[in-house]
């Protein structure tokens, strides 16, 4: 696997340190790249009733509030050595706005690239947008 760019690294390092997470204690950062190859970041935010947004959900709503649709890539990155790949909720909404070409990286807490998906491998025979077109 590739390296992921040092600019990339650094951006999801600070974008990390500004979530809020007093109850899990598991800080996450994301950003996501549209089809323009504008970045848009996000943080996880916790509340107390425990229905927070996640770091990815916060990058792609930082990304739709800016008039994009459309993803190229999404890097996501936790605390640790270990793999913090999207949850179910945020795979879903990767869904949304994602298409073929679309990649998602999991980074370490260091940057270092964990893993690679495609949408199909992320969120397999995921149910989409087409999904709800009506056919006469």
């Amino acid at each position: 696997m590739s390296d992921i760019d040092p600019s990339v690294v650094g951006a999801l390092i600070a974008a990390r340190g500004n979530a809020y997470a007093p109850y899990s204690r598991h800080p996450v950062g994301a950003m996501v790249e549209s089809e323009s190859g504008a970045r848009y970041f996000g943080a996880n935010v916790e509340v107390a009733h425990y229905k927070g947004v996640c770091a990815e959900a916060s990058a792609i709503a930082a990304m739709v509030s800016a008039g994009e649709r459309r993803l190229r890539h999404v890097y996501v990155i936790g605390p640790g050595e270990h793999l913090c790949s999207p949850c179910g909720d945020c795979r879903q909404r990767i869904r949304e706005f994602a298409d073929a070409e679309t990649r998602i990286h999991v980074v370490d807490a260091e940057g270092r690239l964990l893993k690679r998906y495609t949408m199909e491998q992320l969120l397999p025979d995921a149910f989409g947008p087409e999904n709800l077109e009506l056919t006469p």
